[in-house]
């Protein structure tokens, strides 16, 4: 059985309030007593109340609620996945969503960006580059939210984000309970805050177990799977070659795989990001996984939540074992 939602009749009654005084402060309007104010941001509270955007703007002779969406490469398994889910979730709320990938183009991301702007759009999620994004807060914007790493150059910003450092600890301290000591790490840019804490992880795990990180086997800034494959078989052929992988996310768990069909070490590997055809290998890839409908969800939510004080939320993240992260080490 469904639950219904609180509407704003129900936030009045709760407040002793009439549905004009709701309404206005929930649309923000002037001259409404701090009293009254907080009786109803109060009942908003208790009875946990959102505002349906959409409907709020159509009351006004508007058009539909549209967000866009900015990300890296819609190309991308986890940016499909992603939109997909941003999509769903809007759609709950009767909003459109509008999509542009700026192709690990800065430039392109902040055209985009304006372009959205200048065109209408009502708010924005945006899966920052590892570019500075200080110019965001020098003009007026549409409210925006941002996915999978935090801005740089933006100290108040809404971010909802992985926890990825414990999710580089749980890999890689996995790998290290399997007899592994000599861990690669490959990874994208470590200016993306994501990449940042997903080494962080992998740092502190191999710390811990007083294993410290040999910088030899760390590969940083690769973004295609040939790169990735060319690296891990330059990897493969050091005098004290690496026994295990530890791919920051699905690209190079991709590029791990490319790399090891043509050759005849079995290392072990653990990515970071599920992809569909990761348990039909021999073995099966072990990855870091999250729901990302919950990581798509919290975005939308927090577009549309009245409160407008900047907010960060971190999605849990899990280790699932399939074969690749549990070869033992060949010595």
């Amino acid at each position: 059985m469904t639950t219904r939602k609180p509407t704003m009749a129900d936030v009045a009654r709760h407040a002793g309030v009439s549905l004009k005084t709701v309404s206005r402060v929930v649309n923000q309007e002037p001259h409404v007593r701090a009293s009254l104010q907080q009786r109803v941001h109060d009942s908003i509270s208790a009875l946990g109340f959102r505002r349906n955007e959409a409907a709020a703007r159509l009351a006004r002779g508007a058009t539909m609620l549209t967000l866009g969406l900015v990300m890296e490469n819609i190309s991308n398994e986890f940016y499909a996945r992603l939109a997909a889910a941003v999509e769903a979730a809007a759609a709950e709320h009767e909003a459109l969503v509008v999509f542009g990938s700026y192709e690990e183009r800065p430039d392109k991301e902040r055209m985009l960006i304006e372009s959205m702007h200048a065109r209408g759009v009502d708010a924005l999620i945006v899966v920052p580059s590892a570019a500075d994004h200080s110019w965001l807060a020098e003009h007026g914007r549409p409210r925006t939210v941002f996915v999978d790493r935090v801005p740089r150059g933006l100290d108040r910003a809404d971010v909802v984000m992985l926890d990825d450092e414990h999710g580089g600890r749980t890999a890689t301290a996995h790998l290290l309970a399997h007899g592994h000591r000599r861990i690669a790490l490959i990874s994208d840019d470590d200016g993306l805050s994501s990449v940042h804490h997903r080494a962080r992880g992998y740092r502190a795990a191999l710390r811990e177990a007083g294993a410290a990180a040999d910088e030899a086997l760390v590969v940083r800034g690769v973004f295609d799977p040939g790169r990735v494959s060319y690296e891990v078989g330059r990897l493969l052929d050091l005098p004290g070659p690496p026994t295990a992988f530890f791919a920051t996310n699905n690209r190079a768990a991709i590029g791990v795989l490319q790399a090891l069909r043509e050759r005849p070490e079995r290392p072990a590997y653990v990515g970071f990001d599920d992809f569909a055809l990761a348990g039909l290998f021999s073995p099966g890839v072990t990855v870091v996984r999250y729901d990302i409908d919950r990581l798509a969800r919290g975005a939308v939510e927090l577009l549309l939540d009245p409160v407008r004080e900047p907010r960060r939320i971190t999605v849990p993240v899990e280790l699932v074992a399939r074969g690749s992260g549990e070869l033992p080490p060949v010595v």
